[in-house]
This record gives structure tokens, sequence and C-alpha cells, in this order.
């Protein structure tokens, strides 16, 4: 999966703790494909109310009307948004056509099989920042080749990239 907009581990991490906390409480956890799909999903939906109507007239312009989730996917609703970033924000990409080529961080997200698995039970690796080949054609050794931040369980994962307020905004963005 590429993750255009933000895809810095303190937000990755950060979103993989919130999708794993509702598929556990749920119990709607169905392994790596569909958590995959949902985190897309979650991701989608953080963007989204950068272009639902705003409060003040400076945001209307990059906003648009949506009274029901039909309204959302109706680009006549869309006023004045060229390529909105909700439409744009992830992709799926094949291995074996090549990595994108801005992405700036590479992981490996191990999903349990079940819906009674904890978040102990996912496992995160992080690249560090950059540290991995990029070329056109099959990337399946960029993740055999990228030095590794970071690997473990996704609480250490969090405890790792995810400032908390007291931190300045730059203390977990790069590796």
């Amino acid at each position: 999966m590429y993750k255009h907009s933000d895809g810095y581990p303190s937000a990755v991490v950060h979103l993989l703790v919130e999708l794993a906390n509702l598929l556990h409480a749920t119990e709607t956890l169905r392994g790596p494909n569909y958590a995959a799909a949902q985190f897309i999903f979650l991701d989608t939906c953080s963007v989204m109310p950068l272009y639902l109507p705003a409060d003040d007239d400076l945001e209307a312009s990059r906003t648009m009307d949506a009274s029901t989730p039909r309204d959302v996917v109706d680009p006549s609703a869309m006023r004045e948004l060229d390529q909105p970033l909700f439409l744009l924000g992830n992709a799926v990409e094949d291995p074996a056509t090549g990595i994108h080529g801005d992405e700036e961080f590479l992981y490996e997200i191990e999903v349990p099989p079940g819906p009674s698995a904890d978040l102990e039970d996912w496992t995160v690796r992080v690249s560090a920042h950059c540290e991995f080949p990029r070329w056109d054609g099959a990337t399946t050794l960029a993740f055999d080749q990228a030095t590794w931040r970071f690997r473990g369980p996704l609480p250490e994962a969090h405890v790792e990239f995810v400032r908390d307020d007291t931190e300045s905004p730059d203390d977990n963005q790069s590796g």
C-alpha cells in the first residue's frame, strides 16, 4: 500500500493502533487483507473533514456539500476541488511493478489471523528514513535491502514513534 500524505511513522503507527483497537473491540479482524482495506478506509475518513463544509468563509472554497455519504461521491457536490486528497491519498502497490518513488519509509505489518487478537499481537517493522533502494521494476528486494529502524509489537512502535503533546512536532518524524 502507498500512503501519499503523512506517511511518517508517527501518523502510520497511530492509525494502526486506532485500527487494531477498533477491529479488536468490534471483533471484525479477519486477517491482513481486510486490515489493509480497513486501514485505507480509516485513512480516507481521516482526511474527509478537509473537504466537508467549514465554518469560516476562508475554507468554504475548499469544501464540498455533503449531507449524506452519497454526496461525498457525487462530483457535482465538490466545489473547486482539484484532485481531492481523499481520492488520491492511498494506493495499492504491486511489488512486481515497482515502488511509487516518493516514499520515505517502508513498513511491514504482521496482522494476527483472528478477531480475538490483541494490540500486542500486531507486529510492525519500520524502515529508517529513505534507507531502502528505489528502482523501476520488481521491488520485493527493497524490503530485504532496507535498513530497519524498528521491529516489534505495535504498542512498542506507538511508544517509539507517536509523539505526545509535550514533544515538538518533528521529534518522531524522521528516521
